[in-house]
């Protein structure tokens, strides 16, 4: 009779997660205990049915993309996304993998949606998105062994895992570096609400760069809102309604500028003429405001294949002869300049 996981995580008197992880050729897994559970999965005639073994066989030919849109009648992610997702499927599909959009309900983080993905074995791994700081998604695919890959940073999960970033703390640092060479002082910050991990980033560089010029951090002039159009019109006026108004104000993405702008101008505030504004993740809908918005722009194609290469590294039958191997990187922002600042 076929021995189960369970059955040789308790024979070897380890955790299941290590024991798939093992099996998949996780790079977090050390050789001797890599070695400890092949050996063992022979001696008691494994079945890897629904297990690590399964993705070496290509048991889907699909990766899972989970896409969980926010609270809202306006939903942001489509000028993000799709250019991402454009790469990441040209990539996979070199290698004969499919991408599938899991979509969530606005608001779901898709705890449940991602356990049914694994646990179902719908595709052979999956890519994170809206990474937070503490995420119980990666802590919850690093504890059962899953091929995954983030878009996005976290403080959960070590660094076992493939990961890409975009330097939020460093333009955060530069937008208040390019508005202090304009002669502002007063500068206000909008950034998504949630636990969003890019939002702390861009927050760290933005005090940072304040307190590198000698100017003090007022909690008055930093908000919080739901990521999209809504959001940034909610609590924009609350910033400019402060005792000291700002002169300028940094967006950290296209959708909360785009409703910021909307209340600047309710308000008979001119943004380019009455205020600066610069925006973090600049997207084609920053070319059609008016003024035309100063942004840092990703490349969000590169991003995409780059991302699917490294998840491609991790897993064993794609890795090469290199080996599966967690590649982590950080990519720049190209800001382009504008009329709005």
């Amino acid at each position: 009779m076929a021995s189960s996981i369970h059955d040789l995580a308790r024979h070897l008197n380890i955790s299941i997660g290590t024991v798939s992880r093992a099996l998949n050729g996780r790079a977090d897994v050390n050789a001797d205990t890599r070695q400890r559970v092949l050996d063992a999965a022979a001696k008691l005639n494994y079945s890897p049915n629904q297990s690590g073994r399964s993705l070496r066989r290509g048991s889907t030919h699909s990766i899972a993309f989970m896409l969980q849109p926010h609270p809202g009648d306006q939903q942001y992610g489509e000028p993000f996304f799709i250019p991402f997702l454009t790469g990441l499927q040209a990539k996979l599909a070199e290698s004969g993998l499919d991408l599938i959009v899991v979509m969530g309900a606005p608001g779901d983080y898709q705890q449940e949606r991602l356990r049914r993905v694994v646990e179902t074995r719908r595709a052979d791994a999956v890519v994170l998105a809206w990474t937070r700081r503490e995420d119980e998604r990666i802590d919850y695919l690093t504890r059962v062994g899953f091929p995954f890959a983030t878009l996005g940073r976290s403080r959960s999960g070590g660094k076992s895992y493939p990961s890409l970033d975009l330097d939020f703390e460093k333009a955060g640092a530069d937008a208040v570096d390019r508005l202090v060479a304009r002669g502002h002082r007063r500068i206000a910050a909008i950034r998504p609400s949630l636990d969003l991990n890019f939002g702390y980033l861009f927050l760290a560089g933005y005090r940072k760069a304040l307190r590198r010029h000698g100017i003090a951090v007022d909690p008055e002039l930093i908000a919080s809102g739901f990521i999209n159009e809504a959001g940034g019109y909610e609590v924009t006026p609350g910033v400019m309604n402060s005792k000291d108004p700002p002169t300028a104000i940094i967006f950290n993405n296209d959708a909360m500028a785009l409703g910021g702008c909307k209340a600047l101008a309710e308000m008979g505030v001119r943004p380019g003429h009455d205020i600066a504004v610069i925006v973090i993740v600049d997207t084609p809908l920053c070319r059609y405001f008016s003024p035309a918005l100063t942004g840092f722009r990703p490349p969000l194609a590169p991003m995409g294949r780059r991302l699917a290469e490294m998840l491609l590294a991790s897993i064993p039958a794609y890795a090469g002869e290199e080996g599966p191997r967690a590649i982590r990187e950080v990519w720049p922002l190209e800001l382009i300049a504008r009329d709005s600042d």
